[in-house]
């Protein structure tokens, strides 16, 4: 399975799920917590080939995930994603770390899933701790042609990952480098 992807910077999670509603979307999936958890070797040969192993929890199910190294064609990014479920968490865990492979990098986001009748791609909605992004994911001209029905132009495209955009937001901050994931919510 190919994943092909943009993420686009929003203002507001609102105005987001205003634009995407007035333009026939509608959600798919409501909104929900996803907790990832990047694997790799130590020294890291995941990391430095540029690929992925996450373990996935969102929505009451565990995911495992293999991505290959992405590439951007066009104005793309485009990469092997495969997917399967697992029941266990803390089990599946567990066999990687046999195997060597322990945590290196976690992040968080509410992701909501909007989609249009009988159209092959979906729009979801990410609030991260640097705020609001869309991803598009589909063939290339429907996520061309969402995006420019939803007001972007190929500039304001983004294919970096999640993990490079916060480590890009800490390098500008002056922070260290983290897990990306939201702050713990002070009690009043």
């Amino acid at each position: 399975m190919q994943e092909i992807e943009i993420k686009l910077r929003l203002q507001t999670v609102a105005a987001a799920k205003r634009l995407l509603m007035q333009n026939g979307f509608s959600v798919a999936t409501p909104r929900h917590l996803e907790r990832n958890l990047l694997l790799d070797t130590q020294p890291p040969t995941l990391r430095l080939a540029e690929t992925v192993l996450r373990l996935r929890q969102a929505n009451g199910e565990t995911i495992v995930t293999y991505k290959s190294k992405g590439k951007v064609e066009g104005q793309h990014k485009v990469r092997e994603e495969l997917e399967t479920g697992t029941s266990d968490f803390a089990c599946t865990l567990k066999i990687f770390a046999r195997l060597g492979y322990a945590p290196t990098f976690r992040y968080d986001k509410y992701r909501t899933i909007f989609a249009r009748p009988r159209e092959r791609g979906f729009a979801m909605l990410d609030e991260t701790p640097i705020g609001p992004y869309l991803e598009l994911e589909g063939p290339p001209r429907w996520i061309d042609r969402m995006a420019k029905l939803l007001g972007f132009c190929e500039s304001d495209y983004v294919t970096a990952s999640y993990g490079v955009l916060w480590s890009e937001h800490c390098t500008a901050a002056g922070l260290p480098m983290t897990d990306f994931v939201f702050p713990p919510r002070r009690k009043a």
